[in-house]
């Protein structure tokens, strides 16, 4: 008997949906939201409603009967740590996700999005590998620095997913595989897959790891607090520098690569250098992970929307290939990944987990 899945993927001025029949994609809709639609709520929790309207409207212009649905799945949120996995939300999660724990962010509306729906038409409502996954070993999250802790903030949804693929495709488990996967978007993020978890990551959003188009990921530690306590800038002001004005738009005031990639074949040899340096420093970032797992790499795994960009991937390719052979898998399918989450629990292939 096929699954109906109802997919929920809330973003800053969008939310995206989509509902499958197991693996298919029945029809899917980026519903955008104006930044004046957006500015009436004080704040992200507040646009629930709203938001849930919408929604809703778009299915019935669908003529799609949400009682039809078996399951409601959401983009996790900013919780507590979690290790991976297809969570339920239960009343704990969904408190955290109300709360913020970790921050205010649009994608905790993932969750409370489909925990209400799914309430209204009794199915059960579920997260999957939430950006909060952190499944460091023990020796990864010491920083040289007691009073800060290494800590995992990345792309879990997209590089399970990922993995997972390319484990079904060589017809292994994932659980048996030693993989470093590389996401590159708007963040980057470098983790390594060792017995079913991400043990060891690069933080895309806190200042480690390779630059992405506007994270200016790991800096000089001295020059940084030069910088911040020079009284020429507030705290808001440092963040905004580190992410959002950081990484490629800090040099080439661009945050696409695909357009900063135009300047560099336009004869741009300042956008040349610094597109160069990504590349490098992604390949750094490969190659220490690859002592993580003592050199024994099955593969490597690119993905992300600029793994669409081959200047980059061929160049990625020269200098990580002697580690392990390169797959990629340009772009992210994140609204399959939810889906494919919440089938493995319905599936019985493997048990929901519990937040608390």
């Amino acid at each position: 008997m096929s699954i109906k899945s109802l997919i929920i993927n809330p973003g800053s001025t969008s939310t995206k949906i989509a509902v499958f029949e197991d693996e298919t994609m029945l029809f899917d809709k980026t519903l955008r939201h104006t930044n004046e639609e957006i500015a009436q709520f004080d704040s992200i929790i507040d646009q629930k409603d709203f938001r849930k309207n919408i929604i809703l409207d778009f299915l019935k212009e669908q003529n799609f009967d949400i009682k039809s649905l078996d399951v409601c799945v959401g983009r996790g949120g900013l919780v507590k740590p979690v290790s991976g996995g297809t969570y339920i939300v239960n009343d704990a999660l969904k408190k955290d996700l109300e709360a913020g724990v970790q921050g205010q962010h649009a994608s905790n509306l993932g969750g409370l999005l489909a925990r209400e729906l799914g309430d209204e038409i009794g199915v059960k409502a579920y997260i999957v590998d939430p950006v909060v996954v952190d499944e460091l070993e023990p020796v990864a999250r010491i920083s040289g620095c007691e009073a800060i802790e290494r800590t995992a903030i990345s792309h879990p949804l997209n590089q399970k997913a990922m993995a997972r693929r390319y484990a079904k495709e060589v017809g292994k488990k994932y659980e048996d595989l030693d993989l470093i996967v590389v996401h590159m978007g708007g963040g980057v993020s470098c983790g390594v897959h060792h017995n079913g978890k991400i043990v060891d990551v690069f933080n895309a959003l806190d200042g480690d790891g390779a630059f992405s188009p506007e994270r200016a990921g790991g800096l000089p530690v001295g020059p940084l607090v030069k910088l911040c306590f020079s009284g020429k800038y507030t705290e808001a002001e440092v963040r905004k520098m580190l992410v959002g004005e950081g990484g490629l738009n800090s040099y080439l005031h661009c945050n696409d690569m695909m357009k900063c990639q135009q300047m560099r074949k336009d004869g741009d040899k300042k956008a040349e250098l610094v597109i160069n340096a990504f590349i490098y420093q992604i390949c750094k970032n490969a190659g220490a992970m690859a002592t993580v797992l003592k050199g024994h790499v099955d593969q490597i795994i690119l993905t992300g929307g600029i793994a669409h960009d081959e200047y980059v991937t061929s160049a990625i390719k020269e200098r990580v290939g002697f580690i392990a052979p390169v797959t990629v898998y340009a772009g992210e399918d994140e609204l399959l990944a939810l889906a494919q989450g919440g089938l493995r629990v319905l599936n019985g292939e493997e048990e929901a987990k519990i937040y608390s």
